[in-house]
């Protein structure tokens, strides 16, 4: 049954393609495409249309190839600017499903009467999208509540897709000029992140950990998820009663600061995006409603962006270079992260990048988002392939500046990372920080020395038994050993104080324990000692 299925989802979308004039494309050869012959009149790729059939045709196979769409949109780098832009367009707004329908699927769910789970449920649908459709409804306990439901079918018929997609990827994958933009990876990184948008689980944990994130900030509401009303298909959560950022946008209302409700919202996704590395991942203005007081409320938080630790702290530091116009910079901190290689010419690039620095970071220049937006397309020119991490992330800053810019213009996004960057780079320059906050690192040297001793004993072992022979040179034996302790003694030095620096009793000095402070200044006597014996030995 499968497999006829498969079957036949093939058949449809060959015969979409061939509507959008887009079969004898994918018959011919991957260079004879990008390198049409003399001969040849016409090539596919030069076609104005092209974007816009691509965008409509995406629209036709429905969700998997719809979202799919929206994710290469953050992807010029890869699609090109042009189709980019035109995929910004995707919608997977669709017809709702019956009422009938939802009421089955709720029940079988949450195994119950839906008259018994709720107190009213509205028939018609809030707001329906091809995955889901959301419905006001009213708990026994008297709350508010938004209920999505997840379409029926809808994992299996994504699925289906996917291992089309997938075909397709490896297929052009094996051609020397695609293979650079590793298109069965981008599959990977979509299948991956398509399932983690159809469990609605995930959302439920999103909403939670947001709520621990802003539990200190009145200015900041996250709706409260009802757990026990929640599974993998269906998402209950508080519905906000707030007024939807176009209005307010719209209003002239003396009721809506919009100075303070732009910074609110650039404060939190900063604090998101820089201090937390857990973030919005769509915050378009349809996604942020105001409710009383000017508090900004983040809704529909099934996607979310993550960064870990380390590239949280490289991106604070290539936001501040990038705010400095320091060219150099950029590109050092580009190949530390990986990201350049070092042993590329990177002239070229430093003087395009000085380029885009002056058009858009000047005053009369663009913003942050065309920043972002040319940034990936030179990179693009220059065959570098950017991390989705830096996609994904541009993709959101340019959403919060399109909202923040639509409520106060004069607001600079540069000003605001400013302040987060400079603090985060602070507290990891203090000593202190660094050692409470890699407990990691000290449990790993801790583990390191724990294990030297069995190791040692084993090698031993070994020796006794004439399993394990060992060579030495005698010259300089003396002097040998006597450097080897030194380094002994400065390394658990180095560690000893590393652990009671946890320590919050005792003298103090500059917050930090005396004695951690002597084995500090000690080991760094001791490694100075170190350094000029071995210039004087050579």
């Amino acid at each position: 049954m499968a497999d006829k299925k498969l079957k036949q989802r093939g058949k449809e979308i060959t015969s979409v393609l061939s509507n959008y004039g887009l079969g004898k494309f994918l018959k011919r050869s991957i260079k004879s495409k990008i390198f049409p012959s003399k001969d040849e009149e016409y090539s596919l790729l030069l076609d104005p249309e092209l974007p816009e059939n691509l965008r409509l045709m995406f629209q036709e196979l429905g969700t998997a190839f719809i979202k799919l769409g929206q994710l290469l949109s953050t992807r010029p780098d890869i699609v090109g600017e042009k189709v980019a832009t035109e995929f910004e367009k995707l919608q997977d707004d669709n017809p709702p499903v019956s009422y009938e329908e939802v009421k089955s699927i709720i029940e079988s769910e949450l195994n119950g009467n839906i008259d018994d789970l709720f107190a009213e449920f509205s028939k018609e649908s809030l707001a329906t999208a091809s995955i889901g459709q959301v419905h006001k409804a009213v708990l026994p306990t008297g709350e508010k509540v938004a209920v999505k439901v997840q379409k029926a079918g809808i994992a299996e018929n994504i699925d289906t897709d996917l291992i089309i997609m997938k075909y397709l990827a490896e297929k052009l994958n094996g051609d020397d000029e695609l293979k650079k933009f590793n298109l069965p990876g981008i599959m990977d990184a979509f299948d991956h992140s398509i399932h983690i948008e159809i469990d609605y689980t995930n959302e439920l944990i999103n909403m939670k950990q947001l709520e621990r994130n802003f539990a200190d900030d009145d200015t900041i509401h996250i709706p409260i998820a009802y757990s026990q009303y929640c599974t993998s298909k269906v998402l209950t959560m508080e519905f906000v009663e707030g007024t939807k950022m176009h209005d307010v946008i719209e209003s002239d209302s003396e009721e809506f600061d919009k100075p303070l409700i732009a910074k609110r919202i650039l404060d939190s996704f900063m604090k998101q995006l820089l201090l937390d590395g857990f973030f919005h991942d769509d915050p378009h203005a349809g996604n942020i409603f105001v409710l009383e007081d000017n508090v900004v409320s983040y809704i529909d938080l099934g996607t979310i962006g993550i960064l870990d630790d380390d590239f949280r702290k490289d991106l604070c530091d290539l936001l501040m270079l990038v705010g400095d116009k320091d060219v150099k910079g950029v590109v050092n901190q580009f190949i530390y992260m990986g990201v350049v290689d070092y042993t590329m010419d990177t002239r070229d690039l430093k003087r395009d990048l000085r380029d885009l620095f002056f058009r858009y970071l000047s005053e009369d220049g663009g913003g942050l988002n065309d920043v972002f937006d040319k940034l990936l397309s030179l990179m693009q020119e220059h065959g570098i392939i950017l991390p989705n991490e830096f996609a994904t992330m541009g993709r959101s800053l340019s959403m919060i500046e399109s909202v923040v810019d639509d409520l106060d213009p004069n607001v600079d996004m540069m000003a605001s990372i400013e302040p987060i960057a400079n603090a985060e780079m602070e507290k990891r320059s203090s000593i202190k920080n660094i050692i409470s906050d890699k407990k990691g690192s000290l449990l790993y040297y801790k583990n390191m020395i724990k294990s030297l001793f069995p190791l040692l004993a084993n090698s031993i072992h070994k020796i006794e038994n004439g399993d394990m022979s060992i060579r030495f040179e005698l010259d300089n034996l003396d002097r040998i050993v006597s450097k080897f302790s030194l380094v002994v003694i400065i390394a658990a030095l180095l560690i000893s104080s590393s652990l009671v620096m946890t320590i919050s009793r005792g003298p103090m000095i500059f917050d930090m324990p005396l004695i951690a402070v002597a084995g500090y200044v000690l080991t760094l006597i001791l490694g100075i000692i170190v350094v000029i014996n071995y210039f004087y030995s050579r």
